[in-house]
């Protein structure tokens, strides 16, 4: 049933079209307004972000090269970098990871050293050789890590290391000033 109002120009007025227009509301929540930085991201990219790699487990050595001059690198004697290569040559890993959050267990004979570290905030830890440090590291791509290791007393040689995700493998390595160590392990 229709009403007129006044005059032709008001129109013809439907007494349902209240009703009519409630049904038609939207029952989802209208979003806010974008940010402009928000607006300045494509919406394809704002939604496509890499999956976290997962470095979590258990790991064990399947190769290890240039150990030992990585050693002399650091200036360990011929007699302890001996005893270090043949303690190192079946280290077992653990890691767990919480997104950026890293706890890594490594187990030798001889030695077992055990850091936390959040990405991007520094912490302590110890260079291959002992000698304590503050590390930073960073995600250089979506899937390795890179960390540098800054001596806190003394000097020597500028050290890092990097653990990288490859196909099924956890590629180590190790750096002093030139010289590079790479361990290659798989999962347990």
């Amino acid at each position: 049933m229709l009403a007129r109002g006044k005059g032709w120009g008001a129109g013809w007025v439907c007494p349902a079209l209240p009703a009519a227009a409630a049904a038609v509301r939207p029952t989802h929540k209208v979003p806010e307004p974008e940010s402009e930085q928000q607006r300045r991201v494509p919406s394809a990219l704002r939604s496509a972000r890499p999956a976290m790699p997962n470095f979590a487990g258990t790991w064990k050595m399947r190769s290890s090269e240039n150990f030992d001059e990585l050693l002399k690198a650091l200036g360990v004697n011929a007699m302890l970098r001996k005893v270090a290569v043949a303690a190192a040559s079946k280290p077992h890993v653990e890691i767990r990871q919480d997104g950026d959050q890293f706890y890594i267990k490594t187990s030798t004979t001889v030695r077992t050293t055990e850091i936390n570290f959040k990405i991007g905030e520094s912490f302590e830890e110890e260079t291959v050789d002992g000698r304590k440090c503050r590390s930073l590291a960073t995600w250089e791509n979506e899937n390795k890590i890179y960390c540098k290791q800054t001596l806190i007393e003394g000097d020597g040689p500028k050290t890092y290391w990097t653990r990288e995700l490859a196909n099924d493998e956890l590629i180590l390595t190790f750096g002093a000033d030139d010289v590079v160590c790479t361990r290659i392990y798989v999962r347990e």
